[in-house]
């Protein structure tokens, strides 16, 4: 943008006049403040991150950069390089403002990459759920899969399955668009639609219409409800994550002086970051992880204030995008022997100036600041000077409206603040005085610890489910190059110690990579441009290599041999409906292209979990002739019918003759004794034989 103005203010200079020049110039330089040394827009981190938000069964997680699978822990910020695995009958959910993902049970997925406009996820196995709310002219939002790349490019909501076995995936959209890119094809998919693309050294495309919404997809759009029906999203910018959450565990009241404030329903006694713990999430830093359920969006945006005797939180500028901060806290001590080996912190009130912890530019520091309260910018711009630019993280002439509130200072031992250990369990005890007389800064001068990398379950490390090997080291194939993976934590401890409590930047941080034939890559194919290419429509076969199988990531009620052991247990499917008759004796007309209702018997769909679902949600199915035979279901369990005869009755000018069964059909009875034949005397005598005797006196 600087040089663009550049070049047209030079262009220019000929038709204006000195004086306006220079006026122009003058005007650029208040639009455009120049950046410091060293202090560009490249070790700003990103504005957004993905929330780990719901989480149902055993869920693993596994920090950027590290070889241990942990507990997933709710409210944890994922980014870059984090990996996630939803174990056998577990949910889980993603949520990024703009997007939310949702993982299925058997499901692996990854960030390759996450930043302002960037969405870059690997899909290793399994089945997600993807609802778009917000797609921008210069956002990328990509699925790669072992054999495809999907990238969207509308608003909408899609499923995308990868077959365990990493042969085929398989892409549906309820509504929206997109294009699958494999081995120089590309395919285009609308809302409505759905693809099977099979094939590793080639990619085949099998298109049909959808079909209807199974368990999973009821339980994502259920979710989505809860977004589209939240009474806080009017109250809030559209990109802050979590405010659903806020419906049903506080209320908001108008203020005269701050606005809208949303007070939670909490104990007396509470006070903001007093229940969580602290991780270390490159390329921020500590980073705050609170425990309750809703505890995402008063923590990472807006401000806190305590007024009538309530704390309550601010939002922010409800028309200004919102940027995500670790937390949006003040610290007190810290540091080599310093208040005591002890830390401290306590809520940022309205109008205050947060100072990030990390390295970030200018524009950066105004941009956190603006969306996040309501404040002046030459007051951030006084504040960036301060302690960016001279780089003083003590901060002394400003008075913090919450330093002062009973109860609003938490303090822990450092020990326990660097280990990610919940700080309400250690928290110490301190005077007024002692309060009143510690420093207070921008950044705590902590060094990390490796439990702080894998959060408050580290010790679960080697505990927990974790993706099988075939799936965690599969490739995926990538229409966008992704960035290099991660640093390790080990190899940044050194440099941690360095500065101790300040992240290491992105400049740094490459200085750290190995480089040459050593240096890590990720396992991605990028795959060549690719050209439109024409799917097959109708239909698809059975999935390749695995014949009648099930769907990724769901169940089946009749596992074929091959299938995976991890399957969930099969599901009995509802009693078959009567089928209206139509015409007898007529064959089924041939249509090699046209595509089928789901409820056609013999494919391989209807071994998906919505074989189960209410009778109001299935598509009505069409009308069979009257002596077809019913269609083949090897796949499906048949429950027994008591009350449904073993025939189904025809009308009376349709009914068939009854064949008389052949004789070998019969049971086998003794062969009747051949008699002699009798003289009319000898038949005479036998027939007086059996006339009944009379009785006496007749």
């Amino acid at each position: 943008m600087t040089m663009t103005m550049t070049k047209m203010m030079t262009k220019e200079l000929k038709k204006l006049g000195w004086w306006s020049a220079v006026l122009a110039l003058a005007f650029s330089a208040v639009l455009l403040p120049p950046k410091a040394s060293g202090q560009d827009d490249q070790d700003d981190p990103p504005t957004r991150v993905a929330r780990l938000g719901y989480i149902e069964g055993s869920v693993s997680f596994q920090p950027a950069g590290e070889d241990d699978w942990v507990q997933a822990v709710p409210n944890r910020p994922m980014t870059t390089g984090d990996k996630l695995w939803a174990d056998q009958g577990s949910r889980v959910e993603l949520q990024l403002g703009s997007a939310v993902i949702r993982l299925n049970e058997n499901t692996g997925v990854s960030f390759l990459n996450l930043d302002d406009h960037t969405v870059q996820l690997q899909l290793s196995s399994g089945s997600i759920n993807v609802r778009v709310r917000r797609l921008d002219g210069d956002d990328d939002f990509e699925i790669d899969t072992p054999n495809l790349a999907f990238t969207v490019s509308e608003p909408g909501r899609y499923r995308v399955n990868a077959s365990e076995d990493g042969t085929y995936t398989v892409v549906g959209l309820r509504d929206g668009a997109g294009q699958a890119t494999g081995n120089g094809q590309t395919y285009t998919l609308h809302g409505g639609q759905e693809g099977t693309f099979s094939g590793t050294d080639s990619l085949n495309a099998d298109v049909e219409d959808i079909g209807g919404p199974d368990p999973f997809d009821n339980w994502a759009s259920a979710r989505d409800r809860r977004y589209d029906e939240s009474p806080s999203a009017h109250y809030l910018a559209w990109n802050v994550v979590g405010y659903e959450d806020l419906d049903a565990n506080g209320d908001w009241r108008d203020d005269p002086n701050y606005g809208h404030v949303w007070f939670p329903h909490i104990e007396a006694g509470w006070a903001p970051y007093h229940t969580g713990h602290w991780d270390w999430i490159a390329p921020w830093g500590y980073t705050w992880v609170d425990d309750s359920p809703w505890g995402y969006a008063p923590f990472h945006y807006g401000r806190w204030l305590f007024v009538g005797g309530r704390w309550g939180w601010i939002a922010g500028p409800p028309t200004v995008q919102a940027v995500y901060a670790p937390a949006l806290v003040v610290f007190i001590g810290g540091g080599p022997g310093g208040w005591g080996g002890n830390v401290g912190w306590f809520p940022l009130g309205p109008r205050e100036v947060y100072v990030p912890p990390y390295q970030v530019s200018r524009g950066y520091m105004n941009q956190v600041n603006i969306s996040n309260t309501t404040v002046n910018v030459t007051t951030v711009t006084n504040v960036y000077n301060t302690t960016i630019i001279n780089k003083s993280t003590t901060i002394t002439n400003i008075t913090y409206a919450n330093r002062g509130v009973q109860g609003a200072v938490m303090v822990v031992p450092q020990h326990a603040f660097a280990s990610a250990q919940p700080v309400a369990h250690v928290a110490v005890a301190v005077n007024a005085q002692q309060l009143a007389s510690a420093p207070v800064s921008a950044r705590v001068a902590v060094v990390p610890t490796p439990q702080a990398v894998l959060g408050v379950k580290a010790a679960t490390a080697g505990h927990v489910t974790a993706p099988p090997a075939a799936v965690m080291n599969r490739a995926v194939v990538a229409k966008r190059t992704p960035p290099p993976p991660p640093v390790p934590f080990a190899k940044q401890q050194q440099a941690l110690a360095a500065h101790p409590g300040q992240p290491i930047a992105p400049r740094e941080m490459q200085s750290l990579r190995p480089t040459g034939a050593a240096a890590p890559r990720p396992k991605v194919t990028v795959a060549p441009p690719g050209r439109p290419a024409t799917p097959t429509v109708g239909q698809p076969a059975n999935r390749p290599g695995q014949p009648n199988a099930a769907r990724p990531g769901q169940s089946a009620p009749a596992p074929p041999a091959m299938q995976p052991a991890n399957r969930p247990p099969a599901q009995q499917a509802p009693a078959q409906r009567p089928v209206t008759p139509a015409e007898p004796n007529r064959p089924p007309a041939a249509q090699p292209n046209r595509p089928t209702t789901p409820a056609t018997n013999n494919r391989p769909e209807n071994n998906r979990p919505e074989a189960t679902r209410p009778e109001a949600n299935r598509p009505a199915e069409p009308p069979a002739s009257t002596n077809r035979p019913p269609a083949p279901q090897p796949n499906r369990a048949e429950p027994a019918k008591p009350n449904q005869p073993a025939a189904r009755p025809q009308a009376p000018a349709e009914r068939q003759p009854e064949r008389t069964p052949p004789p070998a059909a019969k049971p086998a009875s003794p062969p009747a004794r051949q008699q002699p034949k009798q003289t009319p005397e000898q038949k005479k005598q036998e027939d007086e034989k059996k006339k009944p005797e009379k009785p006496p006196g007749a």
